[in-house]
């Protein structure tokens, strides 16, 4: 197959996916095999892509003609080749796990989830394989609009009210800031696309870049940088499945994405280095990477503790961009790979605990670890890799985000970082430690022996716990595609 027809494929499959699922809904057994069958369908012609980009080429495809010099196009370089590796694969994982979690939480509308979380995975494919700003935008749009009906999945009053924030912020952000950014790109340059070394340089004022730069990272709201971050800690409102979707596979990812490709394609590191113009957006990041830690530490609900982390992780990556050197835009590519690992398994454990022993909140999981042992022990796992402790995977986000930080001269940055990761521990690892090592509540029984969730989410739960593993010790190929992006 062709580079250019396993690109459009990519797009196309999850969304015969979605029309099959909703077609199929009378036989739950049969619309999972087709979201298996769909998932691991679009997983194997994104992989079929990682050669070709690895040895230089770069595939495109034009789909048509909007206005001279502004097309709907699509090319894969080594930025968007790793989001839709992860994305792909972790969809696939996640389909696993959503078959145990809503067949044991006996969710309702159950074959409009799956069709609305494929027609996302779609949309995460355009955003990766955007070949300009205008056609990442509409994916950008369509994602937002796609994953809308599986935040308000439960139907209820607080679904409702949640839904209305997550599409507020990320439509206000989106439209209100970031299109006028690429309008204005486009009167300044003519164009969209995006290329080596950025097309802004030599097309404005140092002034009108600075701008430009601040309404690009504040409008890509899927970032969740504050102050538009409350959309996220709403969205949780939704089943897990749906948490690990918008945490690790396709929506803040989308986001923090963007914000690198903007910074590498649209501004051009070099040029963003010699301006100076990221400096106050790099102290955004590291307040929010605080402030969310501090707001974390204080959260008592699982599901709104893992919420505020990921706000304060994200934030490690837009530090990455905001840097503006090579390695640390290397570091938040990094970051966004392990991140997504780690930060999945931890919504997958929150969500087998649920559905097992019905517990929501971090003070009522004291004993649970001999219960349901192999899911702390997975907790753990991913909790130390967020920590960013070796041999996990999360390290080397952390690490070569801290030799960027040094490389810029900027050592209060990698203060931050560390302290970051200190805190970090405070609010996950008493999760697992009270599991293990505290008595259960009195008067409390739990069930007698091993009792863990549905075979699926443990399956799930045991895939990722594995890679976050494996991704410490094989990080190679993802570290080498990384650092193509700079290959002219």
């Amino acid at each position: 197959m062709n580079p250019g027809s396993a690109i459009l494929l990519a797009l196309a499959v999850p969304l015969t996916g979605a029309v099959l699922i909703s077609r199929t809904g009378f036989s739950p057994n049969l619309r999972e095999g087709v979201t298996l069958t769909t998932a691991g369908v679009l997983f194997a012609l994104v992989a079929s892509l990682f050669g070709e980009v690895f040895a230089g080429a770069r595939p495109e495809v034009v789909l048509f003609q909007m206005l001279p010099g502004l097309n709907i196009a699509f090319k894969v370089e080594p930025l968007g080749m790793v989001f839709a590796g992860v994305a792909s694969f972790l969809w696939l994982v996640t389909s696993i796990y959503s078959i145990g979690y809503m067949r044991g939480h006996n969710e309702k509308n159950q074959t409009r989830f799956y069709a609305f979380f494929a027609i996302a995975l779609s949309a995460a494919m355009g955003v990766a394989f955007a070949g300009n700003m205008l056609t990442l935008f509409i994916f950008y749009e369509i994602l937002t609009l796609s994953t809308f009906p599986l935040v308000t999945h439960s139907g209820s009053s607080a679904a409702k009210r949640s839904g209305r924030i997550y599409l507020g912020l990320l439509l206000g952000t989106s439209i209100g800031l970031q299109l006028i950014a690429i309008i204005w790109t486009w009167t300044l340059t003519g164009t969209l696309d995006f290329q080596a070394g950025g097309i802004l340089e030599g097309k404005a004022a140092k002034g009108v870049i600075g701008v430009l730069l601040a309404l690009y990272v504040f409008g890509i709201g899927k970032t969740a940088l504050m102050p538009f971050h409350r959309w996220l800690p709403a969205a949780m409102v939704a089943p897990t499945p749906v948490s690990a979707l918008l945490h690790a596979v396709a929506v803040v990812k989308a986001g923090v994405f963007t914000v690198l490709k903007v910074t590498v394609y649209i501004f051009g590191v070099d040029f963003l280095a010699e301006l100076g113009v990221s400096d106050w957006l790099q102290y955004i990041a590291a307040a929010t990477i605080l402030i969310a830690t501090l707001v974390a530490m204080t959260q008592n609900n699982l599901k709104a503790m893992l919420a505020y982390s990921t706000i304060s992780q994200l934030s490690y990556i837009v530090l990455g961009a905001m840097l503006v050197n090579e390695i640390s835009i290397v570091g938040g590519g990094m970051h966004l790979v392990m991140h997504a690992f780690a930060k999945i398994t931890l919504f997958f454990c929150a969500g087998a605990i649920m559905v097992t022993l019905h517990k929501t909140e971090i003070s009522d999981m004291k004993g649970i670890g001999r219960t349901m042992p192999i899911t702390c022990a997975a907790f753990l796992i991913a909790s130390l890799s967020i920590i960013g402790l070796p041999p996990f995977g999360g390290m080397w986000g952390k690490w070569y985000l801290a030799l960027g930080a040094l490389e810029a001269d900027k050592l209060v940055m990698v203060g931050v970082l560390m302290l970051s990761s200190l805190l970090s521990m405070t609010y996950l690892l008493p999760v697992p430690l009270r599991a293990f090592f505290s008595k259960p509540i009195a008067g409390e029984e739990l069930p007698e022996g091993i009792k863990e969730a549905p075979w699926p989410c443990l399956l799930a739960i045991a895939i990722t716990s594995a890679s976050i593993l494996l991704l410490f010790f094989f990080s190679g190929p993802i570290l080498a595609m990384l650092q193509l992006i700079f290959t002219r």
